[in-house]
């Protein structure tokens, strides 16, 4: 296998983990792609509701959960460091609004094998 081939089966491979763990909800399969340090919130910056490491972020997912929130993938992209998720997600007031389901989209940022942001 050439250099070139095996740099792109790291990143492909963590694609597919991720979907197979945000599909399932998984909460321990989340948890291992998380790096220890993982930040999740808006994009604009720090807020006061955003996780600030991987525990705040499973407990985030936790509530989401039993709060009913579903999200179904429909995509994953591999970027240089990142990775775009598509959703399809239920349960939100979002999701009513739009009749049932809304299109989301999250930006992972990679480091190592593991999701920092």
């Amino acid at each position: 296998m050439s250099d070139e081939a095996s740099a792109a089966e790291g990143p492909a491979l963590l694609a597919g983990r991720v979907r197979s763990a945000l599909e399932s909800g998984d909460l321990d399969a989340i948890r291992d792609l998380l790096d220890p340090d993982a930040r999740w919130g808006a994009p604009e910056g720090p807020g006061d509701d955003d996780c600030r490491n991987r525990d705040e972020v499973i407990a985030w997912w936790a509530g989401a959960r039993a709060a009913g929130v579903r999200g179904v993938v429909t995509e994953v992209t591999v970027g240089t460091g990142t990775l775009l998720v598509g959703l399809e997600v239920t349960g939100t007031p979002a999701a009513r609004e739009a009749g049932g389901a809304a299109g989301r989209w999250q930006v992972l940022t990679v480091k190592g094998d593991r999701i920092a942001d």
